[in-house]
C-alpha cells in the first residue's frame, strides 16, 4: 500500500475508533484503560428490575464487542506504524485490498481466517 492508500485507512480506523468509544460512552465508563457498563435505574418494581438486569446483560454484551472492535483497531494502528498493515497475523502474505477496504482492521488473510474460524 502507498503513503496514501495507508494515510485514508488511518483516517478510517481513527473515525471508527471515535465512533465506537461513543458508543461505549453512552453506556459505559472508562476506568484504567477499560470500559464498564454502568447499571441502569428504572425504578423498584419487579419489572423495572427484571429491565434492568436484562438492559444491564445487553450492555456488557455490547461492551465486549465495542472493546473487542477497539482492540482490532489498535492492532491496525500499531500494524501501520511497524509498516506491517496488510499482512496476514499468521502466513504473512498480503491481504486482499478488497478485504481491507471492507474490513480496514483486518489482520488475516482469508485463508488463515477461514482455518482458525473467528479470527479477524
Amino acid at each position: 500500500m502507498n503513503q496514501k492508500e495507508l494515510a485514508k485507512v488511518k483516517k478510517q480506523l481513527l473515525e471508527q475508533k471515535e465512533e465506537l468509544e461513543k458508543q461505549l460512552a453512552s453506556f459505559a465508563e472508562k476506568k484504567d484503560g477499560d470500559y464498564e457498563s454502568r447499571f441502569p435505574d428504572y425504578g423498584e418494581t419487579e419489572d423495572d428490575n427484571a429491565t434492568e438486569v436484562s438492559v444491564f446483560a445487553d450492555r456488557l454484551s455490547l461492551e465486549g464487542n465495542l472493546e473487542d472492535s477497539l482492540r482490532q483497531i489498535s492492532r491496525a494502528m500499531t500494524k501501520i506504524k511497524e509498516k506491517t498493515y496488510g499482512r496476514c497475523d499468521i502466513c504473512h502474505q498480503s491481504i486482499s485490498k478488497k478485504r481491507l477496504k471492507i474490513f480496514p482492521s483486518a489482520t488475516l488473510c482469508l485463508d488463515c481466517r477461514k482455518k482458525n474460524k473467528g479470527g479477524q
